[in-house]
């Protein structure tokens, strides 16, 4: 594939191959689930998951068996219960940032101990749904907030166990929209007010301090502000254990980014293993390890397929559109994110540069820009990397249905949610008498 006549790298992904001119999840053809499940379509492949997990888990325990750290997967990057159920099978907790994901979680079966609650503007309803389910910990983000949490829990008469989220100021050099580490992010509590919060927390009666926690942000492809990160946050340990206030667990967040062509992000356990030892190097591995990965897992174990309708030149521009949109994936419009884009089929035509749109009436409904594809009406197009922020952030903008996804587990095919139909997305609604 080629872009602006550069090869553009494609990313890794375990759960897809190209073989013979086709490409495949696991072991069967795209085309083969684009025929028998319309798009577009998205589809994860069980592998792929399991793989990246596993590559994660292998850093959790140690020469001796002991466990390090333990996985909670960050549910914002993909809810779908199909997901969520295979990374409960394989030992994941689950970090959650809303009600609704708490739900979620409860559906699978998922250990209440097992959910951490986060989330900047919890509501009183949220807060008490997840004190009722009893979940491992909620982490407050504000005074306010650890207010209101001490009010509901003194109502239900029950212990709120809780973690403050620092924010500790630190760069993690990525997109501004997903970074929730530098003290001008709404994320956390500023970290020179960090050793007051939990002073106040430690006076209220139904508050029990356990833990500490940070966040910086998403996409991170590098291990350097991780670390920078870690060490503002035990030098703040260090400081609470002289005035009595006693931390049994560290949340380090997630946020490690993946290849979507061009990124180089450090190998997962190799990552997972400089994290866990510096955590012990410094004199801490004693404390319980909570790691909240979410696109690492899922990113590139999903690809969406879409329909190459028309193929319309331009005075400026080329372009292929298809039937697949902003709806569907929002990371172009809304980050100009980059994702390779490559035909399921390959065929023996002259490649043309088109930008890949979709049929949603505004012009930032784009996919990719600048394209090199060797394409003809019909044909299919897989959009990789697509496995993290995709289906959970699309919508039903210009009252369009969303997709079926599909999981993939070797040479079998499972619907794991249903496509939508355009008059479920009115079946609420209600005309005037």
């Amino acid at each position: 594939m080629m872009v602006n006549n550069r090869p553009t790298p494609l990313p890794h992904l375990a759960g897809f191959s190209q073989r013979d001119g086709q490409w495949y999840a696991e072991n069967i053809p795209l085309a083969s689930l684009a025929k028998d499940y319309g798009t577009p379509l998205y589809i994860y492949s069980k592998r792929a998951i399991t793989e990246a997990y596993q590559a994660y888990d292998r850093a959790c325990v140690d020469k001796n068996g002991q466990r390090r750290a333990r996985i909670h997967f960050a549910m914002k990057a993909n809810s779908n219960l199909a997901i969520l159920d295979c990374l409960k099978r394989f030992g994941a907790g689950f970090d959650l940032v809303s009600g609704g994901e708490l739900a979620r979680a409860l559906a699978i079966g998922a250990e209440p101990a097992s959910l951490v609650f986060a989330g900047v503007g919890k509501s009183a309803a949220e807060i008490t749904a997840a004190l009722k389910a009893g979940v491992k910990c909620i982490n407050v983000e504000s005074i306010p907030e650890l207010q209101q949490i001490n009010r509901i829990a003194t109502a239900l008469q029950c212990r709120a166990p809780i973690s403050l989220r620092v924010n500790p100021d630190v760069d993690a050099q990525t997109h501004p929209y997903i970074s929730t580490g530098l003290k001008d992010n709404k994320f956390g509590i500023a970290y020179h007010e960090v050793l007051k919060t939990y002073r106040e927390a430690a006076l209220l009666p139904q508050i029990d301090v356990i833990g500490i926690d940070c966040h910086i942000g998403s996409q991170i492809t590098t291990t350097a502000p991780y670390l920078d990160a870690v060490d503002k946050v035990l030098d703040l340990v260090v400081q609470l254990k002289k005035e009595g206030v006693v931390i049994r667990h560290l949340d380090l967040g997630g946020g490690l980014g993946i290849s979507y062509g061009t990124e180089t992000p450090p190998d997962i356990t190799e990552f997972t293993n400089t994290l866990l030892n510096h955590v012990a190097e410094r004199g801490f591995a004693h404390l319980d390890v909570i790691l909240e990965p979410g696109r690492s897992l899922v990113g590139n174990a999903g690809v969406l397929l879409t329909r190459v309708e028309y193929l319309k030149p331009g005075a400026e521009k080329n372009f292929c559109i298809v039937d697949t949109a902003m709806t569907e994936l929002m990371r172009p419009a809304l980050y100009e994110a980059y994702h390779a884009i490559v035909p399921i089929q390959e065929k023996e035509l002259t490649p043309q540069t088109y930008d890949v749109v979709g049929p949603v009436c505004e012009s930032g409904d784009w996919l990719g820009r600048d394209r090199s594809l060797a394409i003809e009406e019909g044909d299919y197009l897989a959009i990789l990397s697509a496995g993290a922020y995709g289906f959970v952030m699309s919508s039903n903008y210009n009252t369009r249905a969303r997709p079926a996804e599909i999981m993939v587990d070797g040479d079998k095919a499972y619907v794991v949610r249903d496509r939508e139909h355009v008059n479920d997305l009115f079946a609420g609604e209600r005309t005037l008498p």
